[in-house]
């Protein structure tokens, strides 16, 4: 044991900085913007004991990506107080478990401090902004273009919970479903491009005139989209002639029965699969139709982090 009597107070300040900086050290596990330009420094870490947490590998591939915060770059706010690597942590378990807000687990902020980062994310379209940044970085890593060339689209109705209310909701005749409509459109591998919410008896065609041209205008390399039989019609000559888009249906053949895989659709199929993967979005329980897109994008963003980590 060290003794400190008759020690210079000189020595004794110098001691004083070396453990604090010592203490310090240990307590800065992130090397986020928040740790390292905000008020995060002085926060206890979190040990990280959920599946959903993000490996070393998965921040490390993330960390570049994440939009630079308004206070950073004099657009207004103050220093978050929160760990980016914790509140994304805190985003992918209640996606991926399906909970509700209020039942945050302890170890993570207050829920309402998590839920104000999604709805500060969700209105800013900065989930929107990483999204793409990330489809980019794994499109490269598979050997394709980062932006794509061709597309396939496709509607997926879900039922809604109570919270939803009637102007958002409608009645899907072919499914029998009350609730919403996710209208989906990805590339040749399944990652997602556009997502559009809307109420359930809004048809396939009609949400297909609303997405094409934002479609168009964001991906100008796509000249070619792949759909089923709900999008003939009138749709077909309208992308063409206005918009330069070719749309092939693929329809399924009356002497076929059971389930068939169809050439082009299965891609949009499968990223429903991994989509109903994430319990939040077995049914719709958000209020607003853009909750609903921003939690599918947020489970996108999961899958791909997961899918950049294990690769060799």
């Amino acid at each position: 044991m060290l003794k400190t009597t008759n020690m210079p107070e000189a020595l004794l300040s110098l001691l004083y900085v070396l453990t604090q900086v010592e203490f310090n050290s240990s307590v800065v596990s992130c090397d986020c913007l928040a740790h390292r330009f905000g008020n995060v420094a002085d926060q206890p870490g979190r040990v990280r004991a959920y599946d959903t947490d993000l490996t070393d590998a998965q921040w490390q591939e993330l960390r570049l990506l994440l939009p630079v915060p308004a206070w950073m770059e004099g657009r207004g706010g103050r220093p978050e107080g929160y760990c980016h690597r914790v509140m994304l942590d805190a985003m992918f378990y209640v996606i991926d478990n399906g909970i509700k807000w209020r039942a945050m687990p302890v170890d993570f902020p207050a829920w309402g401090r998590v839920y104000a980062f999604f709805r500060r994310w969700r209105k800013a379209g900065l989930v929107a902004e990483f999204h793409d940044r990330l489809r980019g970085k794994v499109r490269e890593a598979a050997g394709r273009e980062a932006e794509p060339s061709a597309a396939v689209i496709d509607s997926q109705s879900v039922k809604a919970d109570a919270v939803v209310g009637a102007g958002s909701r409608g009645y899907d005749g072919g499914k029998k479903i009350n609730g919403r409509r996710r209208h989906l459109i990805c590339d040749t591998i399944g990652l997602l491009l556009q997502i559009r919410v809307m109420s359930a008896d809004v048809t396939d065609r009609q949400a297909a005139v609303d997405m094409f041209p934002a479609l168009r205008e964001r991906f100008p390399t796509i000249t070619k989209v792949w759909a089923d039989g709900g999008y003939t019609g009138e749709l077909i000559t309208w992308a063409l002639s206005v918009l330069q888009l070719i749309v092939t249906v693929i329809k399924r053949s009356d002497d076929v029965k059971g389930f068939v895989v169809l050439p082009r659709r299965w891609v949009v199929e499968r990223t429903f699969g991994w989509l109903m993967r994430s319990r939040r979005l077995v049914r719709d329980y958000e209020r607003r139709p853009d909750s609903s897109e921003a939690v599918i994008l947020w489970s996108m963003t999961m899958l791909m982090t997961r899918r950049l980590a294990r690769r060799p």
